[in-house]
């Protein structure tokens, strides 16, 4: 439809119009680029920009059509609802037309609408609106008849008159019934409305049989939904474990074509119908989250549900863009009407952006503190989920190659779980010719010595332990939190103080002169005083943390921890043979290479004799030593393993209680593993726990009963 040229003309008009002041002289562009940003989404379910950007565009088209309505014509997009349709189905008629939704982003966005139905009603201020709020979710739209209570038709939404027909695809969803007892309230025609999603943990197993079958992966759970919905092959859809979600009885009549249906007074209540007849809905309660629906007596709890819903949006199994606020009452939703493009009662409240298109404009090398050196895009900043997102990890080289990411390249980046930002991909039809490929450097880019590449490792290494990058780096590791735990001493201080010369190993930490530090900007006698408490204080900490804080590769807390217990001295491991160490329990061959390599090295041992003399604590305290087991606890001599999303405790906490119940906790299910603690989102762990059918499996509750019985 569009040659890449032009797709590449239109994504950068779009841009522009982005922040183009609505005139009337813009409006053929606006018109354009909205219809290409639609045939993106709703044909090739493979969007440029951001509904949010989108939504933009949209509204700076109606604003200026409402100031000059001798401008609007038919063929403009707020005429028309947007298209899905293909030439790979039959086309058939929906019963009524599916709409689009009008969007709102904040409360006083909501507070409009409210205000808008009231102006078109005429209702008095006190006169209170219930609203039924439930999630917007993210996948292919579809639309079901039944007649005589059998399954007849199913399409995808289409144009909104018109859609492509998709029966036996939607035959092979297991939430949607082949027959519903729509007879008994009198119903002998009936048109649903609903979402076929795809669970969050169902997507990533999808994409894990992808990859195993060199299979191009699935970008995010809704193009992997609407794209199953199109397949000829319908054993393809019902492989891809679509569900379906439905939220709106949009036409029903009886055997007469009468459509005032007995008991159906508001939206809650055909919803609950067509619970009650076994389809999939979004319920009123849950025991851990907020419930999908509710039914608010005003816009402001509407508004407030809202908003809490946008704040667990991560902790839902399903992919949700935001919620649909919908006036409760079919009456009112009958007398206030839709136009042509959106239902008057009805508007989406957005959450905040995950994905977003922007530039690559440069990659940095950051060195670490083994010496990994990791490539950093920096990108045209762009607000992703409430931040401006300017630096993306791009993990290794392995990583850009496999994406085929190149300097100059418009790529999607999505904000994973709302905190960590990466790049899905490029979009390589967008590109020009003047993109460049990414080069691995050679040489490590502080001490330009040769970098090096192990053949079972997927980062490239500096192996100078003397590189700046490094020194610093592996101070900062020394004084955080999981390590030291120096309070108030993080990485800006050591950079500062580094800088100064006042650093230049971890032993210069012990060393530091409080009263030069009470005269630096910035600081004082308090802040002096503090810095000092903070290190004395680290300076006796068990020798399990001191251990993780040396930065030897792969010695972790846990393996920190398991070591501290089984010596006197942290020096007494520079006598220590391999075999000594393989006798332990879970400390593996490379992590006794990397520690036997580390103490033979006769710096790194008058290092740790200098630690000791500053007054660093290199003796097994009581804090190394692991607590007896309670044989009398009611896990007692059990081993237990937490997985999933916990809601009342954190997996610390659970741990500990845990043992203090007489269990041992490990860290992968085994023949060894007695009992499984499965919260939410529990993955390939509690599968296999499953399949191993001596595994007890409990939920969160039943853990917490049992522990305080």
């Amino acid at each position: 439809m569009y040659s890449k040229a032009e797709q590449k003309q239109l994504f950068e008009l779009s841009k522009k119009l982005l922040s183009a002041i609505e005139m009337p002289d813009i409006l053929d562009d606006l018109r354009k680029s909205v219809i290409y940003h639609e045939w993106r989404y709703y044909a090739l379910n493979d969007p440029l920009i951001s509904d949010f950007e989108y939504d933009t565009l949209y509204k700076k088209i109606e604003a200026i059509e409402a100031k000059h309505p001798e401008l609007v014509t038919p063929d403009s997009p707020t005429q028309r609802v947007s298209s899905d349709l293909t030439d790979d189905f039959p086309s058939v008629e929906h019963l009524t037309p599916m709409l689009s939704l009008d969007n709102s982003y904040d409360a006083e966005d909501l507070n409009s609408f409210d205000e808008r139905i009231r102006n078109y009603l005429g209702l008095d201020e006190n006169f209170e609106i219930e609203y039924a709020v439930e999630p917007k979710f993210d996948g292919g739209s579809i639309a079901i008849i039944y007649e005589n209570d059998n399954l007849a038709r199913a399409a995808t939404r289409g144009n909104g008159a018109v859609g492509d027909e998709i029966t036996p695809n939607i035959r092979s969803l297991r939430s949607v019934p082949l027959q519903a007892s729509f007879s008994k309230f009198g119903i002998q025609k009936a048109e649903l409305r609903g979402e076929a999603i795809i669970r969050k943990d169902a997507f990533e197993k999808l994409n894990e049989e992808r990859a195993k079958d060199d299979q191009a992966l699935f970008a995010n759970p809704r193009n992997a939904a609407t794209g199953g919905l199109r397949t000829k092959d319908s054993s393809e859809t019902a492989a891809r474990k679509m569900e379906a979600f439905l939220y709106q009885l949009g036409y029903a009549t009886d055997a007469n074509g009468n459509d005032k249906i007995p008991g159906l007074q508001t939206h809650n209540d055909s919803i609950q119908l067509l619970e009650d007849l076994g389809f999939k809905v979004p319920k009123t309660t849950s025991k851990k989250l907020l419930p999908e629906r509710k039914v608010c007596k005003n816009i402001q709890e509407a508004a407030a549900f809202c908003t809490a819903w946008q704040k667990q949006r991560e902790q839902y199994p399903y992919e949700v863009d935001g919620m649909v606020v919908k006036v409760n009452s079919l009456l009112l939703q009958q007398r206030t009407g839709s136009t042509a493009h959106h239902p008057r009662w009805a508007i989406a409240f957005k959450f905040k952006a995950k994905q977003a298109t922007t530039k690559l404009l440069n990659v940095e090398f950051q060195v670490g503190k083994i010496g990994s050196i990791t490539p950093v895009a920096k990108l045209d900043p762009v607000a992703l989920a409430g931040v401006s997102v300017s630096s993306v990890s791009l993990h290794n080289e392995d990583f850009i190659k496999n994406k085929d990411i190149r300097l100059g390249d418009t790529v999607l980046v999505e904000r994973a779980g709302d905190v960590i930002p990466y790049i899905v991909k490029p979009m390589e039809e967008l590109r020009d010719g003047t993109e460049q490929e990414i080069v691995f450097p050679e040489n490590c880019p502080v001490c330009h010595t040769k970098l090096v590449r192990q053949e079972d490792e997927a980062a490239w290494r500096c192996e100078n332990p003397e590189c700046e990058a490094q020194v610093v780096a592996r101070m900062v590791h020394h004084v955080s939190k999981h390590a030291m735990d120096i309070d108030g001493f993080g990485e800006s201080m050591v950079e500062r103080f580094y800088k100064m010369g006042w650093l230049r190993s971890i032993a210069d930490i012990y060393r530091i002169e409080y009263e030069q530090v009470a005269q630096l900007e910035g600081f004082g006698e308090k802040s002096a005083a503090n810095m000092e408490a903070a290190i004395t204080k680290a300076k006796k900490n068990p020798i399990h943390r001191f251990l993780h804080s040396l930065t030897i590769h792969h010695l972790g807390i846990k393996a920190s921890k398991i070591l501290a217990a089984e010596i006197n001295n942290v020096l007494d491991l520079k006598d220590w043979d391999e075999e000594r160490f393989t006798r332990i329990k879970d400390i593996g061959p490379v992590l006794t290479h990397n520690v036997i390599r580390f103490f033979q090295h006769e710096k790194n041992i008058l290092l740790l004799q200098e630690l000791e003399s500053l007054g660093v604590n290199l003796t097994q305290t009581d804090q190394d030593i692991p607590k007896a087991l309670n044989a009398d606890g009611p896990l007692a001599g059990k081993t237990i393993l937490f997985t999933g999303t916990l809601h009342q405790m954190g997996r610390k906490e659970a741990q500990a209680k845990a043992e203090a119940a007489g269990a041992k906790n490990i860290s992968a299910v085994s023949g060894n593993l007695n009992v499984l603690v499965a919260g939410d989102k529990a993955g390939s762990k509690l599968k296999k726990a499953t399949a191993l059918e001596t595994v007890e499996i409990l939920t969160e509750e039943e853990f917490i009963a049992l522990v305080r019985g």
